[in-house]
């Protein structure tokens, strides 16, 4: 039995997110389905490296499944990339220990959330981008973002449902930045784990320090009382991308 590490890209427009659901397209599925008829064997289960929500993307996903197959992994890949729909290809494939595990073997990961800062909405960007037309203090963001960097509690920027699903809302983020160029921002935050929604409302305080709704006193102080009325608005989920997974 062979433990196979794959990293896959996909658009996640068409999809309720990663993880397998009973009445709805997921990643997870598709690419199971995929799998079996790769293999010619009943759809096996692949373990993912995130749930990742409705309508995320993710530009380098990894997963892990044990496989009863000598495919060559060249082949695994050429393979799956036929039988995938095009909005989901496979990047890499390679043999791991057996005890390998994409969710549990992760040291960190890096999301990047896009806005589309043009005044006018650009239509092939529809479904890749957060469309906000109004002018950023990029600066102000920037100096904001910084305050978020080493191990806080994130409990203000996390949905409420979000935090029965964990032990802790303590996490350490080694890293943020935000930058901008012809038009398009980036938000690019990197860290050992993060909380539901966590992304999205760490970008919507930014976008929300930039119009001067909120203050770095209020960053701060969500940080040390959990307080969510303190943080942003949650951003919706189209201009978000899993960026890169580390292990």
């Amino acid at each position: 039995m062979r433990n196979l590490k794959v990293f896959i890209a996909y658009n996640g427009a068409a999809y309720h997110g990663f993880q397998r659901q009973g009445n709805a397209a997921t990643v997870q599925e598709t690419v199971e389905r995929s799998l079996g008829k790769l293999l010619k064997i009943p759809p096996p289960v692949i373990y993912g490296c995130s749930r990742t929500d409705t309508g995320v993307h993710a530009r380098h996903f990894c997963f892990n499944v044990h496989i009863d197959s000598s495919i060559p992994c060249e082949g695994f890949i050429k393979g799956m990339n036929t039988l995938l729909p095009p909005d989901i290809a496979v990047l890499s494939c390679e043999d791991a220990p057996e005890d390998f595990h994409a969710r549990y073997d992760t040291k960190a990961k890096e999301y990047v959330y896009l806005i589309n800062n043009k005044p006018q909405r650009d239509v092939f960007m529809q479904n890749l981008a957060f469309h906000y037309p109004y002018k950023l203090d990029i600066a102000a963001m920037e100096r904001a973002a910084r305050l978020l960097e080493g191990e806080h509690d994130f409990g203000g920027f996390c949905r409420a449902e979000g935090k029965a699903r964990v032990k802790t809302t303590v996490r350490t983020i080694y890293g943020v930045s935000v930058t901008e160029k012809d038009g398009m921002c980036e938000l690019r935050i990197r860290g050992n784990g993060f909380l539901y929604n966590m992304v999205r409302i760490v970008t919507g305080t930014l976008l929300y320090i930039s119009e001067g709704r909120r203050t770095e006193e209020d960053i701060l102080r969500a940080l040390e009382t959990g307080d969510r009325s303190l943080s942003g608005i949650t951003l919706p989920p189209e201009g978000l991308y899993l960026n890169e997974v580390y292990y």
